[in-house]
């Protein structure tokens, strides 16, 4: 898995002694508007990590200052084609509205389309989620639509695009 760095962060494969910090933040009800569920207990922020260390292309976003982890960032397959992959995020609460989601994004898209030769990056966020809807509109997707009851949950799930052209052209 490749590292990827920005001016204030690192975006690096997880480690399994990061499970306390994932804990952390992910008993914030806060990340259930991301579509997690919120973790109970350090086993299930140790098991996300195990898997997300096999699924590649899942992301710690890193303080650079400090090495600490402070979110999450993947491209998964959606099993739409392989030029087609979708982008998910996470920042922990106490690292909102400081542009290290926006940061993070911005830096996997150049990833996706540079070195991966994506075609089109998905992405979407519950109705309810105005700060990731705010990321996805300041890196430049496209609306697409809006999913009604989309989700488990039954939320509506608002849908974003940008293709290798939009991103050039950015």
């Amino acid at each position: 898995m490749k590292i990827l760095e920005t001016k204030r962060l690192i975006l690096r494969e997880w480690q399994e002694s990061d499970s306390a910090d994932i804990f952390a933040f992910a008993q914030s009800a806060n990340v259930m508007k991301a579509g997690w569920r919120v973790h109970e207990n350090i086993d299930e922020s140790f098991t996300y990590i195990r898997s997300a260390i096999e699924r590649q292309e899942s992301w710690a976003i890193v303080l650079k200052e400090n090495n600490k982890p402070i979110g999450v960032i993947e491209l998964f397959d959606s099993n739409r084609h392989k030029g087609y992959k979708e982008l998910e995020f996470i920042i922990s609460d106490d690292f909102h509205n400081k542009g290290y989601a926006t940061e993070a994004v911005k830096c996997v898209l150049d990833y996706a389309f540079s070195e991966l030769e994506l075609v089109i990056v998905g992405v979407c966020h519950y109705l309810s989620n105005a700060q990731s809807k705010r990321v996805i509109e300041k890196c430049g997707f496209t609306y697409e639509g809006t999913l009604r009851k989309y989700s488990k949950n039954l939320e509506d799930s608002v849908r974003y695009s940008m293709t290798k052209e939009e991103w050039q052209y950015s």
